[in-house]
């Protein structure tokens, strides 16, 4: 019992060394209340950086106190500084406000309800926060002898502004697409969605580059549990620094092991706002103009934001013949190695003739030979994108004619070999998702091997463990192939096709659960008397 009672002491005892460690650290955190304390310690910890400017002034005419401004050369929009910080506290305060911040107790209480003409003032009491909200682009106010100051938010600078979209664009619809700027993001969304409804938490992620990362959803609409999964993946982020949303992705997706993206992303806000009235959560991430979107089908990656612009039969086609791309973008070269090799009689004889007098002088099987036209094709799309724009275009264009004319009059592989390989890459740039096209680039090498090893029967079994592989993906609980597996046949009349706007009256059953009612729109039903 003795034992027991010592260890017990000696684990109190370390305790509460512990807990007096942690209370010496919060100590030095906090805001001193000698001003010129306070400056040293922040040009001591930002290493005296030029770009950090250090504005010491003296409050009212008489000079009644003495405070400092702290601002980011670049992230602050220096004319509101000018006019409603600097001037307030130096110009504009009358002899009457001046007798009540001599006489008042809490003078910053009296600055910041009676004198500052700004919206957003925030209290500050630690280093920690100063810092955070200095290099925010925030302006710090502090005053001698007060252990408080105040964030003021004059966030400025230059940025990109709203442009098109350049990887997702449309004959028909809006034009904008996100910028780098956080806060503009929202607005573009907001401006579209004018619910009090549309809910935005925002967290700061990071150690090092304490990233803003927005959550917006639609309450009512979204499901709470994806909501509060959200909130535990992203808090369970310990990394140094965010820079993009890809790092965000990859910390919080369902499935690594995968060639299948399970995260949908965008950068058009009228695509965005779509997914948010579907009950679906958006994470955006400041710095970088693609939001991502969880949950996230493979029927998403498929649709374009203008199938819903044009009309249902239009949209309709369109559709199909993306579903039919995508079978010519993964089994191309894989169909052409496997009948050429395996299943002659399959083609017309006069084809079969033609394609034998082709290959008469190729020295290579077809599955090497359809490698290095991919791998050459490849390589080509890689450099056209790392090019000058101004050359990237003209010399994949022009290196794509001479090596594949050179190649087939060389003998090295065959005319038919080439038709094959440009038909599938064009295939592929159908997509409307850079990311499922990318998926599929990386299928088709694989499939090409079975295809060389086993014929047809290859491609079957590769398409059929690749149809278990994707039904066996969730993304954030919901499955990845719904509607098809598990198929649901209500919500199957916004994938292969899309019916007419007033027959998509329920958002996807596994995804708003809440609120499955769309609208309540009947059919259109013109009067039949003439006008």
């Amino acid at each position: 019992m003795s034992l027991f009672k010592k260890q017990r002491k000696n684990s109190i005892n370390l305790s509460s060394f512990k807990q007096d460690d942690k209370n010496k650290e919060t100590s030095k955190d906090l805001l001193k209340t000698s001003l010129e304390g306070n400056i040293q310690h922040v040009k001591q910890q930002l290493g005296n950086s030029g770009d950090i400017m250090i504005r010491e002034i003296q409050i009212g005419k008489e000079g009644i106190f003495k405070a400092c401004i702290f601002y980011t050369d670049g992230l602050v929009d220096t004319s509101s500084i000018q006019n409603f910080i600097m001037e307030s506290l130096m110009l504009d305060i009358n002899p009457d406000q001046e007798q009540m911040i001599s006489y008042q107790q809490n003078v910053l209480q009296v600055l910041k309800g009676r004198i500052l003409a700004v919206g957003d003032i925030q209290d500050v009491t630690e280093f920690s926060s100063l810092f955070t909200s200095l290099l925010s682009g925030d302006v710090i106010l502090l005053l001698d002898g007060y252990a408080q100051g105040f964030t003021i938010g004059m966030r400025g600078g230059k940025d990109r502004g709203v442009m098109e979209s350049t990887t997702e664009t449309v004959v028909r619809g809006p034009k904008e697409g996100f910028t780098e700027n956080l806060r503009t993001n929202t607005a573009l969304i907001r401006r579209k969605i004018k619910t009090p409804r549309l809910w935005l938490e925002t967290k700061k992620i990071g150690n090092l580059t304490k990233t803003d990362v927005a959550i917006m959803y639609i309450d009512g609409i979204v499901n709470d549990k994806v909501v509060e999964e959200v909130h535990k993946r992203l808090d369970r982020i310990d990394i140094d620094g965010i820079l993009e949303s890809g790092y965000i992705e990859e910390l919080i997706q369902d499935e690594t092991h995968t060639p299948f993206p399970t995260m949908y992303y965008s950068e058009r806000p009228d695509v965005i706002a779509a997914e948010l009235l579907e009950g679906k959560v958006a994470i955006l991430v400041d710095g970088t103009p693609i939001v991502l979107v969880v949950p996230a089908l493979f029927v998403s990656f498929i649709q374009s934001a203008e199938d819903y612009y044009q009309r249902a039969d239009i949209a309709t086609l369109i559709r199909l013949l993306r579903f039919f791309t995508i079978i010519i973008a993964l089994l191309g070269p894989s169909l052409y190695i496997a009948i050429t090799t395996f299943h002659q009689e399959m083609l017309p004889t006069r084809l079969l003739i033609s394609l034998s007098a082709q290959r008469e002088g190729v020295p290579f099987p077809a599955f090497f030979e359809a490698l290095m036209m991919e791998v050459a094709f490849e390589i080509l799309r890689e450099a056209s994108l790392r090019m000058p724009k101004a050359i990237g275009q003209a010399i994949s264009i022009v290196g794509t004619l001479v090596i594949g004319t050179a190649a087939v009059e060389a003998g090295i592989v065959s005319a038919a070999m080439v038709i094959v390989v440009a038909i599938t890459a064009i295939s592929s740039f159908v997509l409307p998702s850079f990311t499922i096209s990318m998926s599929i680039r990386m299928l088709r090498f694989p499939m090409m091997a079975l295809a060389a090893s086993f014929g047809l029967f290859g491609i079957i079994v590769g398409v059929i463990a690749l149809v278990l592989h994707m039904c066996s993906l969730r993304s954030y609980g919901v499955p990845y192939m719904s509607p098809f597996a598990p198929f649901i046949g209500e919500d199957m009349k916004d994938t292969l096709i899309r019916v007419p706007r007033w027959g998509m009256f329920a958002r996807p059953r596994l995804i708003s659960q809440k609120n499955n009612k769309r609208e309540h729109t009947s059919a259109p039903n013109p009067p039949r008397d003439k006008v």
